[in-house]
């Protein structure tokens, strides 16, 4: 697959209503053919048949697959970008003592990879090849890691590095790398005796709790 400057990911947005509505048929197609069968299942005859489209159909909207791809991706990103709006919910943070913020911002953050752990685990594991996905997906994490940063610094005063914004950072870094091996090669990987996802979940957030705070207990 090719680097970004060798991917054309042009896109010629349908204008009326029926165009419209088979385009998202088409992307909805291509979103499950990823999560159901990985790239190796995802081709322009069956997202046509998925989505109940003609090839013509799909052709005038994108030239190449890797195009339909990348459209199919930000299609699938979407969603999952949806819940991070939780970062931005007052209310969702609100008087939470810092372990407890803490904690819950890596229950939030880690929630949304497990929650479309299909088509993550599709997306990551086309990365390792095709550069403009790698690209993206970076994008997002930076993204999701804006969010995280922003909540958890809330208990700055609690955090007992003289970089606080740094080692949120890094401690996001560590929860994201973390939950999306777990999504591409299951909870198995590496590990003795898996873990289900509510004690991976807690064992992350009191991880990030003794890195981060002073008063790690409670």
């Amino acid at each position: 697959m090719g680097s970004p400057a060798e991917v054309s990911s042009e896109v010629r947005p349908p204008q009326q209503r029926r165009s419209r509505e088979a385009w998202r048929r088409v992307l909805d197609a291509g979103v499950a053919l990823l999560e159901d069968g990985g790239y190796d299942a995802f081709t322009i005859a069956a997202v046509c048949e998925r989505a109940g489209v003609a090839p013509r159909a799909l052709y005038a909207r994108v030239d190449t697959k890797d195009a339909l791809l990348l459209a199919v991706y930000e299609h699938g990103v979407a969603r999952l970008q949806a819940g991070q709006e939780v970062f931005t919910d007052e209310q969702r943070w609100a008087g939470l003592a810092p372990a407890d913020l803490v904690r819950a911002a890596v229950a939030e953050s880690v929630g949304i990879s497990l929650r479309h752990e299909r088509f993550l685990r599709a997306v990551v594991l086309v990365s390792a090849s095709h550069a403009e996905v790698r690209r993206r997906g970076s994008r997002y994490s930076q993204a999701l890691g804006d969010g995280f940063v922003t909540v958890v610094l809330r208990a700055r005063e609690a955090i007992r590095h003289s970089d606080p914004e740094a080692a949120v950072r890094s401690c996001f870094g560590t929860v994201f790398a973390t939950s999306v091996i777990r999504v591409a090669y299951g909870p198995g990987f590496a590990t003795p005796a898996p873990v289900d996802d509510d004690a991976f979940v807690a064992d992350l957030g009191e991880t990030a709790v003794r890195y981060l705070l002073a008063d790690a207990v409670g």
